[in-house]
């Protein structure tokens, strides 16, 4: 890379930015201006230092922009007079290649600063595929790659996001990792920094994370050293001096209708991944699937109010003209109030431009009712429903407690209310799954077509089945299962495939979409891998690997020889970390962490999902409506579930 442009601290790398735009793909992406962004002075605090976040989604800016998370934080921050926030997102290789050329660094798109300037840079990631975009940032940042080689005119760089309930594989590359809820924290890191700034820098860059690593929310990895035995498994993870504590909590935000964000959404200049206004309706579940990580690590259930959920839908239709609104949760037709949510929504912009949508519903969740208000004002898209697991024997393994019975009743209803389509969600590679399991998935899309032909008298009925494989995660029932190796993975969905394409009456209906097996192996190695793992993500980024969560970017071979390299001498290899089934005595990576889920409760869950593969019957209901099943959660973290009904109804009435 050409040295570094030399440029004043915050100063705009617009014109070193802009000549080079001509010669790239979807140059928009790159520019900034988007309605609802903010920009604010370099130095804006009032008195006092100003504190400087540099945010990103590490990928492309048509899956960064519509994220959540960033989105909620970047408003969150800039609302603070002493604060600016800014975000950067994964620069395609056609741009990296003449940034490197002209000395231009990572930037921002609000004000198109220099990463390296801000004091803060944090990376939230909803999969652990994007840790080479980090890497790719963090040197184009010109931000040294390993955290040891900072100093303090460097930023700290901070990992969020669901992946960060495992930081260990990305453990020499970030100073610092947040598990939970972001909104309150990032604020109280803030504090923290503006504290060290104001008093100088009292002992420096180790100082300032010694300060964030005290709070017991703050994991630091450089305070802790991880031992391992002659044979190579993990010994222990331990802090390495006083004062830090040996685990970490998670944090959880309580009161979710004190936090209305988005207040302001961003609407793009580019054409993105999602192109409407999201409004999660509530946080957490406790349906307690057993493969499903986001279920278990945002316990406990914390719902808004159904008048924060209509004034939220209100303001934010208003303030970015979107046309579809999505109420988002991990399971939204579970909120206790979605049936008044969804009529008053209906019945306010009823004649409008406006749509609502759920995003895929829970088949003991859905009735026609909620789908018909959902699709009143005309636009009316394809149901989508996740069984999860092809047979009865396999939804009972992973406690999705979902009968064929149960699923044919719904989409018969479905279609015989007029829908057309329905897309059905799988996963391949579940604990004792058999051949017979995933064969069982063709039965029960011809099965739909069949009922939806019969009950709707039309022949144009389609069914999409798609299917992704199982990647075991920590902090779940499942985080000592074995994942299935990528050959047994693509054998089954051949078979699969076949079954549905040979049949001649119902094949043509049935629309079949999956991934092959080996980028859940890399996913594999990277959610269940510990320090060790980081070689093999730097050696992978020197050798070019970028957006891996791509399937045109992803290079398996590239993992695998790096891993065989990187793993050399350390008596483990891929297959250890992924298709090996752990022991309730084996020191986890990410046992030091606390995401409030107590070990045992975790481990007779997996036992209990062994037995129902036996033939037991065993079922673990939801905690919302039946009494406690000791999780842990709610008194380890000082949390209680909040869900109504508080039983009042959508305001205003009025029809818009």
């Amino acid at each position: 890379m050409s040295a570094p442009t030399l440029h004043a601290p915050g100063a705009s790398l617009f014109p070193l930015l802009e000549p080079l735009l001509s010669s790239v793909s979807k140059p928009i992406q790159y520019v900034g201006g988007e309605l609802n962004s903010t920009l604010k002075d370099w130095d804006c605090a009032p008195e006092g230092p100003t504190v400087r976040w540099a945010l990103m989604y590490p990928d492309a800016y048509e899956v960064g922009l519509p994220n959540q998370g960033v989105a909620i934080l970047y408003e969150v921050l800039n609302e603070r007079d002493w604060i600016v926030a800014e975000r950067t997102y994964a620069v395609w290789p056609d741009l990296e290649k003449v940034m490197r050329e002209s000395g231009v660094p990572q930037f921002t798109v609000d004000q198109h600063r220099s990463v390296r300037d801000f004091d803060l840079f944090g990376l939230s990631f909803s999969t652990e595929l994007g840790y080479t975009n980090m890497l790719n940032a963090l040197d184009l940042a010109g931000i040294p790659l390993h955290a040891v080689d900072r100093d303090e005119t460097h930023p700290v760089v901070i990992a969020g996001g669901h992946a960060a309930f495992n930081p260990e594989p990305i453990a020499d590359f970030v100073d610092a990792a947040v598990l939970g809820d972001g909104e309150e924290v990032v604020l109280a890191i803030s504090e923290v920094v503006r504290e060290w700034k104001a008093q100088d820098r009292p002992g420096g860059r180790e100082e300032l994370l010694r300060r964030l690593a005290v709070t017991g929310n703050i994991y630091v990895p450089r305070f802790y050293d991880a031992r391992y035995g002659d044979d190579g498994a993990l010994v222990a993870i331990e802090p390495n001096r006083p004062g830090i504590p040996h685990r970490v909590r998670k944090h959880t935000l309580m009161d979710l209708d004190a936090w209305p964000y988005p207040a302001k959404p961003l609407v793009p200049l580019a054409e993105t991944v999602h192109e409407r206004f999201s409004v999660e309706i509530f946080r957490g579940c406790t349906r307690g699937c057993r493969f499903c990580q986001a279920g278990m690590i945002t316990r406990p259930v914390r719902e808004r109010s159904i008048e924060t959920v209509g004034a939220m839908v209100e303001n934010g239709i208003r303030k970015s003209g979107f046309e579809e609104v999505g109420l988002l949760s991990l399971s939204s037709a579970d909120h206790t109030e979605i049936g008044d949510i969804a009529t008053g929504l209906a019945d306010r912009y009823e004649g409008s431009n406006v749509s609502l949508s759920l995003p895929s519903t829970r088949v003991d969740a859905f009735n026609i009712t909620l789908a018909n208000e959902f699709s009143r004002n005309g636009r009316r898209s394809g149901l989508t429903f996740a069984p999860e697991g092809g047979s009865d024997r396999m939804r009972k393994v992973i406690n999705k407690m979902v009968s064929e019975d149960d699923l044919i009743r719904t989409v018969a209803a479905a279609y015989s209310h007029g829908w057309r389509q329905v897309k059905l969600y799988f996963m391949c590679g579940l604990p004792t799954e058999t051949d017979e399991d995933v064969l069982q998935i063709a039965e029960l899309a011809k099965r739909v077509i069949a009922t939806g032909r019969e009950v709707s008298g039309r022949n144009d009925i389609r069914c999409t089945v798609s299917i992704g494989g199982f990647v075991p995660k920590p902090h779940t029932p499942f985080q000592w299962a074995a994942q299935l190796d990528h050959e047994t993975t693509d054998e089954r969905l051949r078979q699969l495939r076949e079954a549905v394409r040979s049949d001649k009456r119902y094949g043509r209906a049935i629309g079949f979409r999956y991934h092959d097996g080996k980028p859940g192996v890399v996913e594999g190695l990277l959610s269940r891998g510990d320090r060790r793992v980081g070689r093999i993500i730097e050696a992978v980024w020197r050798d070019g690997g970028r957006f891996d969560g791509w399937s045109e970017h992803f290079s398996y071979d590239r993992w695998m020889a790096c891993a065989e390299q990187a793993l050399a001498g350390t008596g483990v290899d891929v297959d250890w970390f992924t298709t090996r089934e752990r022991g309730y005595d084996e020191v986890l990576p990410w046992d030091h962490l606390d995401s409030g889920l107590d070990k045992d409760w975790l481990w007779a869950d997996w036992e209990d999902a062994l037995a129902v593969a036996d033939g037991a019957e065993i079922e673990v209901e939801d905690c919302r409506w039946t009494p406690c099943y000791d999780c842990g959660v709610c008194p380890e973290m000082g949390t209680e579930i909040q869900v109504g009904p508080t039983g009042q109804k959508l305001l205003p009435l009025s029809v818009v």
